[in-house]
């Protein structure tokens, strides 16, 4: 039997989400919507559907507005919720995404008890946290997605900017997701290569701060909305090590008790990921520049968690 995926919101990130799941063939795929938007989260599934037999996959994928549909679900993705707009922070979307994750939690636990949640919707750290508050899950089943896409951006312009193959860059991300995380250009190489001895302090910098920016970045291009492709490839990945037990080693937003000092808090952190959820969480020996700036993003977390009052 093959396995199921729910996709909580079919908009951009959704819709992306759901044709990478069957072109990998991870399993069934349920996209759920909010009523009114049911019919093209139907239309959605049907034309992948018809994408399948030059996309060669085979998958079962239906749209529904009906929380009953996700039912048995081994994977959920929690993409619902209102995108960013140029000039707003994340923080911005706090009321509003924070009422739809109300909804969404209690959906998923009554119909999906057993799958492994993971959140995309801004702001992250906050949602991520309040999902897991209100359904009482395991923190093994629940992980943002942020570290992920933050360690993917940090990769990408590293191989920009130096003119080298994305896939030799190696690196990872700490802290919550926004303009204080945490690139580690000590710990990036390029091909084996430490990176601090083939950058320039300023190439690093740069590259940092354009990391920590990414996401503004997007949304200033777009004028309205904001990334999709690669939140959706992040997602996917985790998604993947859980249901085919990879065990790989990602930056994920993790439920901390005590690990880098944290506790109650989901912060960016590289986790094992496996056929349990999130397994294991790795601590890093960092310098005490680096246990600043870490502070500086726990704070930011910490704060932006309050405002949920749960």
């Amino acid at each position: 039997m093959r396995k199921k995926i729910a996709l909580i919101g079919g908009g951009q990130i959704g819709q992306i989400l759901a044709m990478l799941a069957a072109q990998k063939e991870l399993g069934d795929i349920v996209i759920l919507d909010i009523p009114e938007l049911e019919n093209p989260a139907k239309g959605k599934a049907l034309d992948l559907m018809e994408m399948a037999p030059h996309g060669n996959y085979d998958a079962t994928i239906t749209g529904t507005s009906d929380y009953k549909d996700i039912a048995g679900a081994d994977v959920v993705i929690i993409t619902a919720g209102k995108p960013r707009q140029a000039g707003m922070t994340r923080e911005d979307l706090m009321a509003v995404n924070l009422g739809i994750i109300k909804q969404v939690a209690e959906g998923v636990k009554q119909n999906a008890p057993k799958a492994l949640c993971i959140i995309v919707t801004n702001p992250l750290d906050a949602m991520v946290y309040a999902f897991w508050k209100l359904t009482g899950f395991p923190k093994h089943q629940v992980i943002g997605m942020a570290g992920t896409l933050d360690t993917a951006r940090w990769r990408a312009f590293v191989a920009m900017e130096l003119g080298v193959s994305v896939s030799d860059v190696a690196g990872t991300v700490l802290g919550g997701h926004g303009p204080d995380m945490v690139p580690l250009p000590r710990l990036t190489t390029v091909g084996g290569v430490p990176l601090t001895e083939i950058a320039t302090k300023e190439q690093i910098d740069k590259l940092a701060t354009r990391t920590r920016e990414a996401g503004t970045e997007i949304v200033k291009l777009f004028g309205k909305g904001s990334a999709f492709f690669s939140p959706a490839w992040s997602a996917i990945i985790i998604a993947e090590s859980y249901l085919k037990d990879k065990r790989r080693v990602l930056p994920c937003a993790a439920l901390c008790e005590g690990e880098y000092g944290v506790n109650g808090l989901f912060i960016g952190v590289p986790c094992l990921v496996g056929a349990k959820g999130m397994e294991k969480i790795f601590e890093i020996k960092l310098t005490d520049e680096e246990k600043a700036m870490l502070q500086k993003t726990v704070g930011v977390v910490q704060k932006t968690v309050e405002e949920t009052k749960l």
